[in-house]
């Protein structure tokens, strides 16, 4: 499998991860979270391109994450199996996608797996880390979570935001100094990763 190329992973994590492919399948055919052209490309696409994150940022046990915009689990799943000691909230405004990622965390018996059917200003609670997968432009998803990260930091560099994107970002990322922007060409050699790129914001 494509994934324990790139990570080292115990027995359990491979079999969760060998379980999303009929899962997502299963209820792709009832909710359409993935289309329906690149259900073949779950792995790489949606998966590995999930984990990504975790290239930039291996995350500390205990720390808490949101994922904003999640639709059918993306990037919280693939992050949540692979840090089986950190705290995800997947978030989204439509419930039925947010019942897909529901039940396939279930399914693979995620017990460290929040899904909340919400909007990303209506999430009080503080995170150490918030992540998305190109849900809106940078400045609209600062503007929603700047009040949800924590002031407490336990990971080698400052909590904030994450966010896989692709294209032309100069305009997105121009207010911002600080921000860190790692191609994912960098860890995965396949194509598809060419022009995919990884935002750090401290916040």
């Amino acid at each position: 499998m494509i994934i324990s190329e790139y990570f080292k992973l115990t027995e359990h994590q491979a079999q969760q991860f060998a379980a999303l492919d009929t899962l997502y399948r299963e209820w792709n055919s009832k909710i359409n979270v993935i289309s329906r052209k690149d259900i073949d490309n779950l792995y790489e696409h949606h998966v590995l391109h999930s984990l990504a994150i975790a290239k930039v940022l291996p995350f500390m046990p205990g720390t808490t994450i949101m994922d904003v915009g999640t639709g059918g689990g993306f990037p919280g799943i693939p992050l949540a199996i692979l840090f089986p000691e950190c705290q995800f909230l997947l978030i989204d405004s439509i419930g039925k996608k947010i019942k897909v990622a529901s039940e396939i965390a279930t399914a693979l018996g995620l017990t460290n797996v929040v899904c909340k059917q919400e909007r990303a200003e209506e999430e009080k609670q503080k995170f150490d880390f918030v992540v998305s997968r190109a849900v809106m432009p940078l400045p609209d998803l600062v503007k929603l979570v700047r009040k949800n990260i924590s002031n407490k930091h336990r990971n080698a560099v400052p909590n904030g935001l994450i966010v896989l994107k692709g294209g032309d970002l100069n305009a997105e990322l121009a207010p911002y100094k600080e921000v860190e922007v790692t191609p994912c060409s960098n860890y995965f050699h396949e194509e598809w990763f060419i022009g995919k790129q990884i935002i750090y914001l401290p916040l």
